[in-house]
């Protein structure tokens, strides 16, 4: 995020450090609206909507069909986390449905919002063996109507750390010690997302215990939200995690933007899709 994006997550940090170390937000679902808030009311306004993708408007989703479609065809294969990883039960998500962080810091599912045209999740699980407990995975992507309705539902970073240092995800699983890092396209590395945001945290369950390792990751391409998790078990470091989710998380950033970017004129060599470094400031 640059530009008003920049801005608030600079706001982000600075208020972490400031009041709790650390920033939350969470669940295995996409981010929504926080109840009884607007995203305006939590960050600063003016985003600035994409830098990293050459999006042909006339490959972008208009309708909720097309936009299911299209979640649909860069949402992961269980392959994609190894060849270890199966579906788990229920596979996917309810589509008309998203994950919302509520007044009481539950996680629950309600009805899309209007900016959002699709949002779905996918369910794996790495079986138990070897001496390590199962571990869960999921795959979510949105397509918001909008570039700047999908920074929104990353900046609502800030008002979720401020309201719930510690989260449920569903009865007897919770998160705790969350803290979140964002990336603007151009810095730490990130030259293949507009904006990036890593969380970390403890993950604790009655049939697993703990706390394990939990970490969420999610990237925006314009309109579009790509994210991967996972939540530990007995014999899983946060460095396993992390290398469950590169793959799957890779490839589809790299599914979305071949399916929305204008095609490269014949010649010239240059792969849509293609996830080129970008030079830090680059966008300032």
């Amino acid at each position: 995020m640059l530009g008003g994006s920049a801005a608030r997550l600079g706001c982000a940090v600075a208020v972490c450090g400031a009041l709790l170390a650390g920033c939350t937000s969470g669940g295995d679902g996409p981010r929504g609206p926080a109840a009884g808030t607007t995203a305006q009311s939590a960050v600063s306004p003016s985003p600035s909507p994409t830098g990293v993708a050459d999006i042909d408007p006339a490959k972008l989703p208009t309708t909720a069909a097309q936009a299911a479609a299209l979640v649909r065809d860069v949402l992961a294969q269980p392959s994609a986390f190894g060849p270890d990883a199966v579906r788990s039960s229920p596979y996917e998500s309810d589509p008309r449905r998203w994950a919302v962080l509520g007044d009481d810091c539950v996680w629950e599912q309600r009805a899309l919002p209007k900016d959002v045209l699709a949002s779905l999740t996918r369910h794996y699980e790495i079986p138990a063996s070897g001496g390590r407990g199962p571990l869960a995975l999921s795959a979510v992507v949105t397509v918001h109507r909008t570039a700047e309705q999908a920074d929104q539902e990353n900046a609502e970073v800030l008002e979720e750390m401020l309201r719930c240092p510690s989260q449920l995800l569903r009865s007897a699983e919770v998160l705790t010690d969350l803290t979140d890092v964002p990336n603007t396209l151009g810095d730490f590395g990130n030259g293949y997302a507009d904006d990036t945001l890593t969380e970390t945290g403890a993950y604790t369950s009655d049939r697993l215990g703990g706390p394990h390792p939990y970490v969420w990751e999610q990237t925006r391409i314009g309109p579009f939200t790509v994210a991967v998790s996972a939540k530990g078990a007995k014999g899983w470091s946060k460095t396993d995690l992390f290398d469950r989710l590169r793959d799957p998380h890779t490839r589809m950033r790299t599914g979305l933007r071949r399916a929305i970017e204008r095609d490269a004129p014949a010649g010239t060599g240059a792969p849509s899709g293609s996830e080129s470094p970008v030079t830090k400031g680059s966008r300032r």
